[in-house]
């Protein structure tokens, strides 16, 4: 079993995809998170690269999310795609980045993603409501590591 499949129990992890899933409700963005046990790339620039591999920037409208975390280098990162960056002031992460790490720097892995993942898809909801008709899931609610 690798380390980063140590990172989050079963049950953390499912109450992560229940986040997502919560989150996604409210707004047609789509969120994902991203778990890797190193990588020796600013987290910024790496977190972009997760962004493309996993096909996030496929989405209709442009809106979707990636938290990113890098295990031994403790660093993490959430990106959006451009239909996001296009309408959206540019401290827009800063209130959910620190609510992530807030929690990270105590130790409390999974709230600290679900709080932030909640965050996430009300602060997207205004911008990018969630519509019954159109919406669609278009990406994986599941964690992805590497």
């Amino acid at each position: 079993m690798s380390k980063t499949e140590d990172f989050l129990t079963k049950t953390e992890e499912q109450e992560i995809v229940e986040a997502i899933v919560k989150a996604e409700q409210n707004t047609s963005g789509e969120i994902r998170v991203h778990i890797e046990e190193n990588n020796s790339k600013p987290p910024l620039e790496r977190a972009q690269e997760v962004f493309y591999e996993l096909g996030m920037d496929a989405t209709q409208f442009k809106n979707g999310v990636l938290f990113y975390i890098c295990m031994q280098t403790r660093s993490f990162a959430i990106i959006g795609d451009e239909g996001i960056h296009n309408v959206v002031e540019d401290d827009f992460w800063d209130c959910t980045k620190d609510v992530v790490i807030s929690q990270f720097k105590r130790g409390k892995f999974k709230q600290g993603l679900v709080e932030g993942i909640l965050r996430a898809g009300e602060r997207l909801k205004k911008h990018f409501p969630y519509d019954a008709e159109t919406d669609t899931n278009e990406l994986s609610n599941e964690i992805s590591r590497k």
